[in-house]
């Protein structure tokens, strides 16, 4: 997947100040790695994962002004590539590239708007011919994903999202997939055109394997489809660590709080000597891998004996 111009360009600029190089040869959980930029309140806040936030009226402002802000450049630039994608109307795969340039600009001017210190590690692993996987526990997640893919990646989204205003119909003339989760059988016909999609044309494809966003950012069990994405294409598999975003933007709420956010590359996860027979176990594998990279308070109750806590410490 060779990229040009102004694909490439934006490819090699989408980290910015934002790299933070970190060896993952030892596997250190992204949580338990120094957080630049990251303004904690004392050294037992950082071992406990508590923060600092205002919650008073001018950071609810702020945070309100922040999101109309966003709102108004992401309808934009939608409508500006929408006019693009009418334009690449008979060429579906450079669309998809087209999308995933607008994703690297859309999304990294929404996440310099909202403010959150954000550290990115692992991203030597980042421009892999693969199949992308990562937790979903808040909005920003989706903003992260736009930004941080490579160009030529293709997305598995629910096929609701065709309703969503602007943003839904980009997502449909960009040439991205779409599956019905209310109908198993055409979910599993659904994946199997991805599979043929992503080898034919030379794609990597993002997909979120707990299927939804968890409400209170513990990790969710793993749905089997990325495995059978993984059986059918044998790309490798990149997982992709989101810790703090859940925090960030809570679900039901319109306060963005300034909490640090971290994004973390692992590397790939080769899958050629996979075997069709082991699937419950190879979704098991890379759910414990999540576990262990997780912080306690996004990890799954189950996996605690008491349950981590990542409680906010408000400051009206």
């Amino acid at each position: 997947m060779d990229d040009s111009g102004i694909g490439s360009l934006l490819r090699n600029l989408r980290f910015g100040r934002y790299l933070h190089p970190v060896s993952w040869l030892k596997m250190v959980p992204p949580y338990q790695q120094p957080l630049i930029r990251a303004k904690f309140v004392h050294s037992d806040a950082i071992a406990n994962e508590d923060y600092v936030a205002d919650d008073g009226l001018l950071s609810v402002l702020i945070s309100w002004v922040r999101i109309v802000v966003c709102f108004v450049l992401m309808m934009v630039m939608t409508l500006i590539w929408c006019m693009v994608m009418l334009i690449l109307l008979p060429w579906p795969y450079l669309r998809v590239r087209q999308g995933n340039i607008y994703g690297h600009v859309t999304g990294r001017m929404l996440m310099w708007v909202l403010g959150n210190p954000i550290q990115i590690q692992g991203t030597e692993y980042s421009n892999e011919k693969a199949i992308y996987i990562c937790n979903h526990a808040s909005p920003l997640d989706v903003f992260l994903i736009m930004w941080l893919t490579p160009t030529g990646t293709v997305g598995i989204a629910k096929k609701e999202i065709v309703f969503y205003p602007f943003f839904g119909q980009l997502y449909v003339l960009a040439n991205h997939l779409r599956i019905d989760r209310s109908n198993p059988n055409a979910a599993i016909d659904s994946l199997k055109e991805a599979a043929e999609a992503v080898v034919s044309n030379h794609l990597s494809l993002i997909i979120f394997p707990e299927g939804t966003r968890s409400k209170n950012g513990r990790l969710l069990p793993f749905k089997k489809g990325f495995v059978h994405l993984a059986l059918q294409t044998r790309r490798p598999i990149v997982p992709i660590v989101f810790t703090g975003t859940h925090q960030a933007w809570r679900k039901g709420s319109l306060h963005i709080r300034p909490t640090p956010i971290t994004v973390s590359f692992l590397p790939p996860i080769q899958t050629s000597d996979w075997e069709d027979g082991r699937v419950d176990e190879y979704v098991e594998m890379v759910h414990d891998l999540y576990i262990k990279m997780l912080p306690p308070c996004q990890q799954p109750i189950t996996a605690l004996e008491n349950g981590g806590s990542c409680d906010v410490i408000a400051v009206n």
